[in-house]
């Protein structure tokens, strides 16, 4: 008689010779008069199929759990659940060792337990709506929000509490008895002392008992989210004072169309008839049209370093966001094309609103990565550029400000914008790159002033 189990007289069975030759050994599949199929291979197949298998049911089965058996574990605390085990043990004592006194203190325990089950049961009928006043903030602004909550049932509601999280805080909010259709209103405020995408809500009304062994929560809302945006400063005329001309910069490259005049020459069949030149026509007495200068739309690119060693402190990370999102806002304003690039990729800039936001998101970290290979990287990737910033905090040395000056295409402005925290505004030329330093982000328009004179 064969022994072992099912599977592996399977296994025995199917060990026979395989492909010895043909296509599979044409293709180098190691198959071979010896090869045999393995015990372990039908196991890992079996245990593929029974998965296969098994899996509908194991679906359904964690369905249920989610939605009828953990709600109603959920309810219970971890004092509950504490009490729970310690009436169990207690009574268990009792039984073990006669000890009458751990029976009558379990029994007490279970009492507890089932009066705080009377007071999370019942049902409440409330219409909450969360109103945020603002859902953009810059730091320092106050955020204000509302919760109105209304007795959508036929009968009154007992007092209860509502809960509001606000980030990592919870605000409780105590609502009082309620006749029918009655309203009652709170106002709150957020601080925003930093920038921060918080989370506020969703609402949720809670129910407990005095011990606080058994808790209820009902969601009456969804979050939402409140993106409070980087400190910026108002930036006088251009966005950095450096392109004057709104039809852009004039290159070296020629156009047959274009606002720059640059010359005439003879026509050639194919030319626009508009651009004619019909006085030197009439003069030399043949066909001559304009020449003309390709120009360059103003377009600025931002490089924003969020590698924090290349930062003194906290402080003057946050100063070199808001320096980036005020030059960033100010181009937008004035429609210029705008490209704003981290170590952690570009930012969307469709909109001051969509730049603000991905400079909310915003999180500094070490890195190997340095400014100066983001000045490269900044390079390649808007190799149209025609004003560039390089935005770096007081640890970025003059060599590495020297390198990242070196990345920018010939013709293209490159300013270096350099956070110092508590120096006075200063201004230096380090190559063909323009350091400005400002100790202050109210320093920040003076600075760029400087460097326009």
């Amino acid at each position: 008689m064969s022994t072992g189990s099912p599977f592996t007289r399977l296994a025995g069975r199917l060990r026979r010779p395989l492909f010895t030759d043909g296509p599979f050994r044409k293709r180098g599949l190691p198959l071979g008069r010896n090869s045999r199929l393995h015990p372990s291979a039908v196991w890992t197949e079996a245990g593929k199929t029974a998965g296969q298998a098994i899996a509908p049911a194991w679906d359904a089965v964690r369905g249920a759990w989610s939605r009828r058996v953990q709600p109603v574990l959920g309810v219970v605390s971890v004092l509950g659940w504490s009490v729970l085990g310690a009436a169990v043990l207690l009574w268990a004592a009792g039984e073990a060792y006669g000890w009458q006194e751990a029976k009558a203190a379990a029994v007490a325990a279970l009492v507890l337990f089932l009066i705080a089950v009377g007071f999370i049961l019942g049902r409440s009928s409330y219409g909450v709506l969360l109103d945020l006043a603002r859902t953009r903030v810059a730091v320092g602004d106050s955020a204000v929000g509302s919760i109105a909550v209304s007795n959508t049932s036929a009968r009154p509601l007992l007092p209860a509490d509502l809960e509001l999280p606000v980030g990592a805080s919870t605000a409780v909010f105590h609502l009082p008895r309620m006749k029918p259709q009655q309203v009652h209103e709170d106002l709150f405020t957020i601080p925003t002392a930093r920038r921060a995408v918080i989370a506020v809500g969703p609402v949720r009304s809670v129910r407990a008992d005095p011990l606080r062994l058994l808790r209820r929560q009902v969601l009456w809302t969804k979050p939402q989210d409140l993106y409070v945006h980087p400190k910026t400063v108002a930036l006088a005329g251009s966005a950095a004072g450096f392109i004057r001309d709104l039809e852009g910069m004039p290159t070296t490259d020629l156009s047959s169309a274009d606002v720059s005049f640059h010359a005439l020459r003879d026509y050639v069949p194919g030319d626009d008839r508009r651009h004619i030149h019909w006085k030197t026509t009439a003069r030399t007495n043949k066909l001559m049209v304009r020449q003309f200068e390709e120009t360059r739309r103003a377009h600025l690119a931002i490089s924003l370093s969020v590698n924090t060693d290349e930062y003194a402190s906290e402080h003057e990370f946050e100063m070199a966001i808001s320096a980036a999102a005020s030059i960033g806002r100010q181009a937008i304003r004035e429609q210029r094309e705008l490209d704003v690039l981290t170590q952690a990729g570009p930012l969307r800039c469709e909109t001051g609103r969509t730049m603000l936001d991905g400079m909310t998101r915003i999180a500094g970290t070490p890195l190997r990565k340095t400014a100066v290979d983001l000045a490269r990287t900044l390079a390649d990737t808007v190799p149209n550029a025609s004003v560039v910033f390089f935005v770096v905090g007081s640890q970025v040395t003059p060599t590495q400000l020297r390198s990242a000056g070196a990345s920018v295409p010939p013709g293209v402005r490159s300013l270096a914008v350099r956070v110092d925290a508590g120096s006075a505004p200063a201004r230096a030329n380090i190559g063909d790159l323009t350091v400005l330093t400002f100790g202050e982000l109210s320093d920040l328009p003076a600075v760029l002033r400087k460097a326009a004179a």
